[in-house]
């Protein structure tokens, strides 16, 4: 059963300027390029969605948000809620919280970043057992080779976080901090209290030492059956696009279709989902939805 929906919100937090992706990103929004068959926002949307979590912010920069808009609209063919903030310059991950603060309105929330996928069998379980804990935050953390390019966490075997630092050049462990966090109400306030780092960004890992410091920060670990895809780059985008299309191809399944979960999840009804599908132009992606019908 999914979540309680009326106790979490959820933030998208897709804004930046996408350069390492240049020159693919000079008048796109890095988030709206396609991971293979969809736009790479579905990816964080549906898991959201999959999380229970039906009313949502989408922040991203003045030039791109109406691009969102455009795609997305009001989320009530889905079944949800969309709302959208701008995010004038990128200040840090940390900033989506106050930006997103009367948009929460004293909730907890979930903020996901836009360019990170997440798949995986045991992936709603364990969103679910993070929403569970009603106060603190929960981090997710995915064992990687060579950790020194990510923000890192150490934690003992309750899985309460002892350490945590960004881009560690002596890490304390081997497991990477995704791009996806569950906060308590307290979250917004936090966020305000932090001291912009040497680059001028309120950051995320000193957002999330705030409540490791008040033993607050708990650790969910996602094993081999999940995946944790970031797509910053050129290679990274492509090796995401292959995993998506491997896995489709193989298993005649779709990854992040917001209209299959929206109707799995009990959104819409299947008249709702059969007058969407029947609205769509002719497509690989169209015929899918078809045929669940």
């Amino acid at each position: 059963m999914a979540p309680n929906d009326t106790k979490w919100r959820g933030i998208i937090l897709a804004g930046g300027a996408g350069s390492r992706l240049a020159p693919a990103t000079a008048i796109m929004s890095k988030q709206l390029l396609p991971v293979y068959d969809k736009p790479m926002i579905y990816y964080p949307l549906s898991t959201l969605m999959l999380a229970g979590i039906r009313e949502i912010l989408i922040i991203s920069t003045p030039q791109h948000l109406p691009l969102f808009q455009n795609l997305l609209g009001n989320g009530e063919d889905w079944g949800l809620s969309f709302s959208y903030a701008v995010q004038d310059k990128p200040a840090g991950l940390a900033q989506a919280l106050i930006i997103g603060e009367n948009f929460l309105g004293g909730q907890n929330c979930t903020l996901i970043l836009g360019d990170n996928i997440f798949h995986g069998s045991g992936l709603i379980d364990a969103m679910q057992a993070a929403q569970n804990n009603s106060t603190g935050a929960t981090i997710f953390a995915y064992r990687v080779a060579d950790p020194r390019a990510y923000g890192v966490v150490e934690f003992d075997e309750k899985q309460k976080a002892l350490w945590i630092e960004e881009k560690p050049a002596q890490p304390r462990s081997n497991y990477a901090v995704t791009g996806l966090y569950f906060y308590d109400q307290t979250a917004s306030d936090r966020a305000r209290g932090l001291t912009p780092s040497s680059r001028g960004e309120l950051e995320i890992t000193d957002l999330n030492r705030t409540y490791m410091n008040d033993e607050q920060l708990h650790v969910r670990l996602m094993g081999r059956g999940t995946a944790w895809l970031d797509t910053g780059t050129h290679d990274d985008l492509l090796e995401a696009a292959n995993y998506v299309r491997m896995l489709e191809r193989r298993q005649g399944l779709r990854i992040a279709c917001p209209e299959e979960i929206a109707l799995s999840m009990k959104y819409i009804s299947t008249e709702k989902f059969s007058a969407l599908v029947n609205h769509m132009p002719a497509s690989s992606y169209s015929n899918y939805l078809r045929s669940i019908l």
